[in-house]
């Protein structure tokens, strides 16, 4: 479900003579978390098995 927004930015007050804008403007913005790039790095190092087994 793609989030429909009106507004770009929001403006707050100023602090001393700096104007403080808030920009919405986020680009692609993923979801995973990152979890693509470990789930390549497991394949290639096996570093989640190593790391766990400082637990056992």
């Amino acid at each position: 479900m793609k989030t429909e927004c009106t507004k770009e930015y929001g403006s707050f007050q100023a602090l001393g003579r700096r104007e403080i804008v808030a920009d919405f403007n986020g680009g692609t913005i993923t979801s995973d978390g990152g979890a693509l790039l470990l789930r390549e790095v497991e394949q290639r190092t096996n570093i989640l098995h190593r790391f766990s087994q400082c637990f056992t």
